[in-house]
């Protein structure tokens, strides 16, 4: 496809001066892949009010088009778990089930992966392809393997891939136990967030390999996590920055929906918060409420009188905290067997004390009964998942 070579070429020269893209062999790969492929057949944008317009390629003039598929961001291709572009020619409402993650993202990651030639890849979360087949042009076809649990979505990514000449293995199947049959990888990529690394992802991953995920269970306040397996069948890293994906599929959440007053009608305590909830804005607080709480969600609402409430729910736990903003402050009311606030605000009091380390101060290590994390050279900074 000739006519978008200059877009590549343009994509390429932007990445590399943004330092993200460095090795000569990746650079190839982001100037050969034309991205356009990977998009059919279209994509939604966001617009005012919470809507998402769809746009296609038929329905734009090739500049146009190639303009977005170009563009310096994620593009939204599948709304709602089975909602695509071309099926619609109005702004609709829905939530993002499938995406072309920005090209910037999907590099650094490849970068951060380390990456060469030789290398076996397993990616967890296929999506539109084009991070499956830069790995193809990087390492060759036989040495990715990629796994989707959306069936559609799988389709018009191997299609893709054919089209862009690459026959690689792309498989339907839940990410998050791998594909032993081909195991074992040099690389496991996911571009998924899930809620702690699955220990079938370090069994099947060689001595010496790297695992590149995100880590969390929100939108935002998520780790990229890097981490190399050891001999002794552990694995051990570190959060190098910040990272946002969709939730795998069999971990996301289901927002609280309906009365929340109801939800939180039968509070066991009341008392003035020692930390603002707001504090669950910032990224690394989030990221560590996450480590504390992992079934948690924190939602943000108005109630009937138009005044600012923020929650947080645990529904496994049937646990609450409800925040109600007056003039001295914050007020929390909190129901259920979990105190939650109390539990965020013995860590986030921790964090302060540490003198409010980065995220990319994190590290984990991960072994077949426990993913334990810690702050650099912070005693009172560990938190620990029990699998048994």
């Amino acid at each position: 496809m000739p006519e978008s070579a200059p877009h590549r070429l343009a994509l390429a020269e932007r990445l590399k001066e943004a330092g993200v893209l460095t090795s000569p062999a990746l650079r190839a790969a982001v100037e050969a892949v034309p991205r356009e492929l990977f998009l059919d057949p279209g994509v939604f944008l966001p617009v005012e009010g919470g809507l998402w317009r769809p746009v296609t390629a038929l329905g734009s003039t090739p500049k146009d088009w190639l303009d977005i598929v170009y563009a310096d961001q994620s593009l939204a291709t599948q709304l709602d778990g089975h909602l695509t572009a071309d099926r619609i020619a109005e702004p609709v409402t829905g939530v993002p089930t499938s995406s072309s993650t920005t090209p910037v993202t999907v590099v650094a990651m490849i970068e951060d992966a380390e990456v060469t030639a030789g290398h076996t890849v397993l990616e967890i979360g296929t999506g539109t392809g084009y991070s499956t087949a830069l790995l193809c042009h990087r390492l060759g076809e036989d040495n990715v393997t990629t796994i989707e649990v959306d069936p559609e979505v799988a389709a018009r990514a191997d299609a893709a891939l054919e089209a862009a000449g690459f026959s690689t293995w792309t498989l339907v199947g839940d990410g998050l136990v791998g594909h032993p049959a081909r195991a074992p990888y040099d690389r496991v990529i996911a571009t998924c967030a899930v809620r702690r690394i699955p220990y079938t992802w370090i069994r099947q991953t060689k001595p010496g390999g790297i695992i590149l995920t995100t880590v969390g269970s929100w939108p935002y306040g998520t780790g990229l996590a890097k981490v190399t397996v050891n001999e002794d069948g552990t694995a051990e890293g570190r959060i190098i920055g910040r990272s946002s994906f969709m939730q795998a599929r069999s971990q996301a959440l289901t927002p609280p929906h309906g009365d929340l007053s109801a939800r939180t009608a039968y509070a066991d305590t009341e008392r003035p918060t020692k930390l603002p909830p707001t504090l669950l804005d910032e990224w690394m607080p989030a990221f560590l409420t996450q480590l504390s709480l992992p079934r948690a969600q924190y939602v943000r609402a108005r109630d009937s009188e138009g005044a600012r409430r923020l929650y947080l729910f645990d529904d496994e736990r049937e646990s609450f905290a409800v925040f109600t903003e007056g003039p001295s402050g914050w007020t929390v009311r909190q129901g259920g067997p979990v105190a939650l606030w109390d539990s965020v605000e013995r860590t986030l009091t921790a964090w302060q004390a540490a003198g409010h380390p980065d995220i990319s101060s994190v590290r984990l290590r991960v072994t077949d009964r426990s993913h334990a994390y810690s702050v650099d050279g912070e005693a009172a900074l560990h938190w620990g998942q029990r699998l048994t």
